[in-house]
């Protein structure tokens, strides 16, 4: 009988990245069922992001040469880069194996293709501490070993693969009754069901020969999809941390060892990689001790830590339609941020070769202790591109609509990324998004962020709430006062002759900021006592013009003025604050310990 379909007798590189193209795409596509039925092995809705997040880390890759071995290496090494979650970082370690399987061909036939793609699977079986079948690593081997099975049979890439795929979606439904909670849920695994769709992709690029420039745009494109939202299981760890460690400068570490240092912290672990770089997965509820036990045995050039607690309460008990976004300056403690389920994406902080996730990975007592002691002065890097596309990405599977509000943008990149991300997802996916700069910092961009959750709570609309913005903004004044500039020189944000007279006299700088979101001084004073006095001055002259709608306090290691700010302005407003908490690791690189700031906004 007459083939009706074409021969490929012979993969190539080039054939491989764009079959890989076409398979990641076909995951952008349906990213928000693959979210909506996660279920294991936590209900934290967040697998199709994830798959996504790694797949576009390999179709960002550079176009690859002809050579196979060449190209999946390359793709194995962007995949690790780029992989998060349970499922990403499984499918990262199969690719690795696959790829460090390959001997030297220049080209695969279907012969080697089969003894790369059996080998690999024992890579990825490795990976995992406890094995569950019935998941993604199910499909990925049954579909495997029957390619295995067939290379002595078929030569044919194109007739392989096809049989192939109805193994790999009988192996998927396989899954539903396989591990009860599936059944409970009535649902696939997500992850299986992620490793299906990227099959079918490539299945359709060798039958149907799309246009590379077409997969090429492709790669870019971001997709959401509504589902309906499935029950889901009690989360036993809070947190999802993930990090890509080298270990090139550390002979006594490998994957073992990494593995024995990190096992106690908590479940779900995966430690894929090789040699010089890993990837690690786990679910924890302590990720400040468990990145301190990490950061002394490795480098970390990567690290993320996810609240799926957080996470499945918006994708399963949503309380308004629109999402809010914002960073980890805004100094709102956890209690507020669960209350109005406000979205934070961190920072991060540099101290020499040691990286660190603002609020999340440091405790605020290691932080200032490097403050003074690290030879290296720490500095600040605002959160990437990417880390804002896989953010609106998860958020726009849940919401109807997102808004974003970041400190200014003068102090940081932040504002700038959040709106470059924004709008590529708004573009792809059709969710509306507004990005808005603060214009301000630390406890007064909380107001504003708060103010804006108050909003959506009162069912004001998405266009009602962007237009009031921009007076929320001028209407929040900060007050701030340091014990001394020494921290201001040091970080840059005061010149050293400034510094110098200011140190000689003993000056402690009163700062606030304008309405372009730049900082200015509104004083100066010789004490504590003085700068208390000056900043309750402002305030006087503040509540003079009109009514606060409310204030909140945030102070680096200095409980005690706070609290008395805190006392002082109940009596002065007849409200509570908002709230009093400490400043963000961030925002002390520049303040230091001593500092505190004093945000009213007025009605």
């Amino acid at each position: 009988m007459e083939k009706t379909q074409p021969f490929v007798k012979v993969l190539d590189g080039r054939s491989l990245y764009y079959a890989f193209l076409a398979g990641a795409q076909r995951v952008f596509e349906n990213q928000g069922l693959i979210n909506k039925i996660n279920v294991f092995p936590v209900a934290d809705a967040d697998t199709g992001t994830n798959l996504a997040s790694m797949m576009r880390s390999i179709v960002d890759s550079p176009i690859p040469t002809d050579n196979i071995k060449v190209t999946a290496s390359a793709l194995a090494e962007a995949a690790l880069v780029g992989a998060r979650g349970n499922s990403g970082i499984i499918f990262a370690q199969f690719l690795y194996g696959f790829s460090n399987e390959i001997e030297s061909e220049e080209t695969f036939t279907v012969d080697n293709f089969a003894k790369s793609v059996s080998k690999a699977v024992t890579y990825a079986y490795e990976a995992i501490a406890n094995p569950v079948e019935g998941t993604m690593i199910s499909v990925i081997r049954e579909w495997a070993e029957f390619i295995y099975k067939m290379k002595g049979l078929i030569d044919d890439f194109v007739e392989l693969l096809t049989k192939a795929f109805q193994i790999a979606k009988d192996s998927l439904v396989a899954t539903t009754k396989q591990l009860e909670v599936l059944a409970k849920a009535n649902v696939v695994d997500a992850g299986a069901k992620g490793f299906v769709l990227f099959l079918e992709g490539m299945i359709d690029f060798f039958k149907n020969r799309q246009s590379i420039r077409k997969l090429s745009v492709a790669a870019n494109e971001i997709t959401i999809l509504e589902t309906d939202t499935f029950s889901h299981e009690e989360i036993t760890f809070r947190y999802c941390c993930e990090a890509l460690l080298s270990i090139e400068n550390h002979p006594k570490e490998n994957k073992e060892s990494i593995r024995k240092s990190i096992e106690s912290f908590g479940d779900s672990m995966v430690v894929a990689g090789s040699d010089k770089k890993l990837r690690f997965h786990i679910h924890s509820d302590d990720p400040i001790s468990l990145f301190d036990v990490v950061g002394k045995r490795a480098s970390i050039t990567y690290q993320k830590v996810d609240d799926m607690v957080m996470q499945q309460d918006i994708a399963h008990a949503r309380k308004w339609p629109i999402a809010i976004l914002t960073d980890s300056t805004c100094d709102i403690p956890q209690d507020l941020l669960e209350k109005y389920q406000i979205n934070i994406v961190p920072l991060s902080l540099h101290v020499g070769e040691s990286h660190f996730l603002d609020r999340t990975t440091i405790s605020s007592e290691k932080f200032y202790n490097l403050l003074d002691t690290s030879p290296v002065y720490p500095t600040t890097a605002q959160p990437s591109y990417k880390d804002f596309i896989n953010k609106y990405s998860f958020l726009g599977t849940h919401y109807d609509s997102m808004i974003g509000i970041h400190i200014s943008k003068h102090f940081s990149g932040t504002f700038s990324n959040s709106s470059r991300a924004a709008k590529a997802v708004s573009e792809q996916s059709g969710k509306r998004i507004s990005v808005h700069s603060s214009d301000r910092v630390a406890s007064a961009l909380g107001l504003i962020v708060l103010r804006i959750a108050r909003a959506i709570e009162d069912n004001m609309s998405h266009d009602e709430i962007i237009a009031q913005i921009p007076a929320w903004n001028k209407k929040c004044r900060l007050l701030v006062s340091a014990k001394t500039v020494k921290y201001l020189v040091k970080s840059g944000r005061l010149s050293y002759s400034k510094g110098m007279l200011g140190k000689l006299m003993g000056v402690n700088p009163l700062i606030t900021m304008n309405d372009e979101g730049k900082a200015d001084t509104f004083g100066k004073a010789f004490s504590e006592a003085g700068s208390i006095k000056k900043v309750m001055r402002e305030v006087d002259s503040l509540l003079a013009t009109g009514k606060a709608w409310g204030y909140a306090i945030s102070h680096i290691r200095n409980p005690k003025i706070a609290d008395w700010y805190a006392e002082k302005m109940e009596s002065l407003t007849g409200q509570k604050p908002m709230f009093v908490n400490d400043c963000s690791p961030v925002l002390g690189v520049n303040g230091g310990p001593g500092t505190v700031v004093v945000s009213v906004m007025m009605e």
